[in-house]
């Protein structure tokens, strides 16, 4: 049976951290083509933090004060006309907001499947990450085999996805971090080389020239933003994809236009989030047909930081506003 109310994590006013509280909220009833999902588990992403200060609202028809992009759990009612799924179905998926309780409404076309392999908390920090960095590199970018490929924050969730993507698919991924702890570790997860950014972009510079025999690299997936633009274009290869995904260093860059011109690049600014069902649900159904055999099977993983109950909502906050983080910071809702 369904309850009325559901625990929910809710954005009381917009500031820091402390403006979250846990309090009971309807329970949402799915609609023609929607199911109720049980949510089990979810996690945070950067848009979660700029909803709650203000900066990011969410977009119409998603939850305007429950955050939370990103979500896995089971099937337990279904609106008219829904056929995909059936109860107590084993899903996951991206909204626009609301996951980070503990029932929400999705359509049927933006759920996958869970593997088998997947635990509840480890298919929670899965979603956003390989959906964002899947409809990045394939997608859009059409990654081919054999290409150098730079990613920018590679010790994100997504940076992370991304890695052990390109490595899945025959390219070779480089990165840039905060430290150089994050380029070690994600070596691990498939990271051919990086280099640690702490002010001056000339290491970037330097590094993508020995990586790529000084032709340039044919793919960047740039999740900083702001200055790291410029010099994205410095180190492309003629004919290079940037697809531009965060603005964690800035929303404004300025551009050696001769070099786009010269190069023939093209820069592709990408996010999910307010993007039309139909654009979702094609994300999605290409993330289930590539990526989730591959999660089935353990050749991708999400990476998770650290795992906090919803009740400590604050200070999973806290720990990804750190940008100490490396992998997801992972939200257990219901995971047992």
């Amino acid at each position: 049976m369904i309850p009325e109310t559901m625990r929910a994590a809710v954005i009381t006013r917009f500031g820091g951290p402390d403006v979250l509280e846990i309090q009971e909220v309807p329970t949402p009833r799915p609609g023609v083509g929607e199911v109720l999902v049980r949510v089990r588990a979810s996690a945070l992403n950067r848009a979660d933090l700029l909803q709650r200060a203000g900066n990011y609202p969410a977009p119409p028809g998603a939850a305007a004060s429950i955050p939370g992009l990103e979500f896995a759990g089971e099937v337990v009612a279904r609106g008219m006309g829904v056929t995909r799924w059936r109860d107590e179905a084993r899903v996951f998926g991206i909204i626009g907001g609301g996951a980070h309780a503990e029932y929400v409404v999705a359509r049927e076309e933006e759920l996958a499947p869970v593997p088998s392999s997947l635990d509840w908390i480890q298919a929670g920090a899965v979603p956003e990450a390989f959906i964002t960095a899947h409809d990045a590199l394939v997608t859009q970018a059409r990654l081919a085999a054999g290409e150098r490929v730079l990613i920018h924050a590679v010790g994100s969730g997504v940076g992370l996805a991304a890695a052990q993507l390109i490595r899945a698919l025959g390219a070779v991924p480089f990165g840039t971090a905060r430290s150089a702890d994050k380029i070690d570790r994600a070596r691990e997860h498939g990271l051919e080389a990086g280099v640690a950014v702490v002010g001056d972009h000339q290491v970037i510079v330097d590094a993508c020239s020995v990586w790529s025999d000084g032709r340039g690299v044919g793919v960047i997936l740039d999740l900083v933003g702001g200055d790291y633009v410029a010099t994205d274009v410095t180190v492309a290869a003629p004919g290079c994809r940037i697809m531009l995904i965060g603005t964690v260093a800035g929303r404004s860059a300025t551009l050696p236009l001769g070099a786009v011109l010269g190069k023939r690049l093209r820069l592709i600014g990408s996010v999910m989030r307010g993007r039309s069902s139909r654009e979702k649900a094609d994300a999605t159904a290409a993330f289930a047909a590539d990526v989730v055999p591959m999660l089935e099977r353990g050749v991708v993983s999400p990476v998770i930081d650290g795992v906090f109950p919803l009740e400590q909502i604050r200070a999973a906050h806290e720990r990804l506003a750190s940008n100490e983080t490396f992998g997801k910071v992972a939200l257990a809702i219901a995971p047992d």
